[in-house]
């Protein structure tokens, strides 16, 4: 989808997530940015036999996803008071002042005061990287990486580079809007990033490939889910248009 529509269930990004999550059994989630655990739920509504692993730095907001997952049916789901990104370090968090705890903190003050003509209030928090996680866990494989991370997405994935050259990684959902312009992010490094995967830009219907990449059809600053999906499993897939 390419506005927020999560009223309506029959929107391009529940689409995809039935088409790719419904029949699994033992998926692995990781919801990078799971805020109050709004795609969680969305996940397990449509499958409960997975786990799910849910970061989020903010400490208001992860005060409340600890509480939400309480009601979630899931057979394993942890949650981290830490961000992802590109190296282990502390970094400062932004959000509004008059709205504390929202879906828009960033590492990035513009997101706030720029964007969303706010007076920005921060905290100091901790990062770690995906592939340190993976590395502790033990994990094998993630069936789905999702990154909602206001701008810092891309870190998030080079922070994940041995990963993704272990092939754990099946699918990644993630934003590129206007905070990528804040963040200085171009699409063409996500592109040159991940080039096992096959790009698809959801739509309110399903999903578009993104078949080559091109300046003026990539580069929008305007709200995008995409979804990259290993070439292996690109068939799995929606539109191949």
């Amino acid at each position: 989808m390419n506005y927020e529509d999560k009223k309506t269930i029959d929107t391009g990004e529940m689409l995809f997530l039935k088409k790719h999550l419904a029949s699994k059994r033992n998926f692995i989630l990781v919801d990078v940015g799971a805020n109050i655990g709004g795609y969680i739920k969305e996940v397990l509504d449509i499958n409960p036999n997975g786990s799910i692993y849910g970061f989020e730095p903010h400490p208001k907001t992860f005060t409340k996803l600890e509480k939400n997952i309480r009601g979630f049916l899931c057979s394993s789901i942890s949650v981290f008071n830490i961000g992802l990104s590109v190296k282990k370090e502390k970094l400062y968090l932004y959000d509004h002042g008059h709205d504390d705890g929202s879906a828009h903190a960033s590492i990035h003050m513009g997101v706030i005061e720029e964007i969303h003509g706010s007076q920005s209030v921060r905290y100091e928090v901790e990062v770690s990287t995906l592939d340190d996680f993976v590395a502790t866990s033990n994990i094998r494989k993630i069936d789905l990486l999702k990154i909602d991370t206001e701008g810092n997405e891309l870190n998030v994935l080079l922070g994940a580079t041995e990963s993704l050259r272990a092939g754990l990684i099946d699918v990644i959902h993630f934003e590129f809007n206007e905070m990528n312009v804040i963040s200085k992010t171009f699409f063409k490094e996500f592109w040159d990033l991940l080039p096992g995967y096959e790009f698809y830009r959801i739509l309110y219907g399903g999903m578009h490939r993104i078949q080559f990449y091109n300046a003026l059809t990539c580069e929008i600053f305007a709200y995008q889910n995409i979804i990259a999906v290993k070439k292996s499993l690109s068939h799995e897939s929606g539109d191949q248009s």
